[in-house]
């Protein structure tokens, strides 16, 4: 197999970005991308570290992120599985990007950046919920924010109302793949949604 081993040979194969493409970087929340992105619920983390790369779906029943100022943004990191992929890398090297997913919009909005990880009492309070504070927040400082094109999206289908879960291994049956047995199974998969609704914030 023939490796494409220079970036002059990767740019031969695919030619030059038009100038809508370049042109539609910001290095901070402009009014529309700030609009953008406080619609979103959900979006993927991805982190570099030491031990390799990491990409993390957080969600929220409202905005994702809250904007500190136009150029930093704060992300609580509700319970999970304390594996603290994510937060190792931006303790190691902060380097982040995020994709911003709205339902319903092939778009994406991509932002990249640095951040920072702090257990700030203030903070935290800004997103209590249900009596729960979140253990640490994320602080994002913007480095670029750009739209993604939205064929990937639109060839993929995402929302087009099809459900196509159905076949699809359970959690538990995968972690009993995993374990032998020793996790996981039926049992894990009919606990889980009482499980997680007790500890969603």
């Amino acid at each position: 197999m023939k490796r494409i081993d220079s970036i002059a040979a990767l740019e031969a194969l695919y030619g030059a970005p038009g100038a809508p493409a370049l042109r539609k970087v910001a290095n901070r929340l402009t009014p529309l991308y700030r609009k953008w992105i406080m619609t979103s619920k959900l979006c993927v983390l991805s982190t570099v570290g030491p031990g390799g790369t990491d990409g993390s779906p957080r969600g929220d029943d409202g905005p994702v992120v809250t904007e500190l100022d136009e150029r930093h943004l704060a992300m609580p990191d509700w319970l999970g599985n304390n594996r603290l992929d994510s937060l190792r890398n931006i303790i190691e090297d902060g380097r982040v990007s995020l994709m911003f997913l709205v339902p319903g919009s092939n778009n994406v909005i991509r932002l990249n950046g640095t951040a920072i990880l702090t257990d700030d009492p203030d903070l935290r309070a800004r997103f209590e919920k249900k009596g729960r504070q979140p253990t640490t927040v994320i602080v994002i400082k913007i480095g670029e924010i750009y739209t993604q094109c939205a064929r990937a999206l639109m060839r993929a289908g995402t929302w087009s109302g099809q459900n196509e879960s159905g076949d699809l291994p359970t959690v538990g049956e995968i972690l009993a793949e995993m374990t032998s047995g020793e996790e996981g199974g039926a049992a894990y998969d009919g606990d889980w949604g009482a499980r997680a609704k007790k500890t969603m914030w």
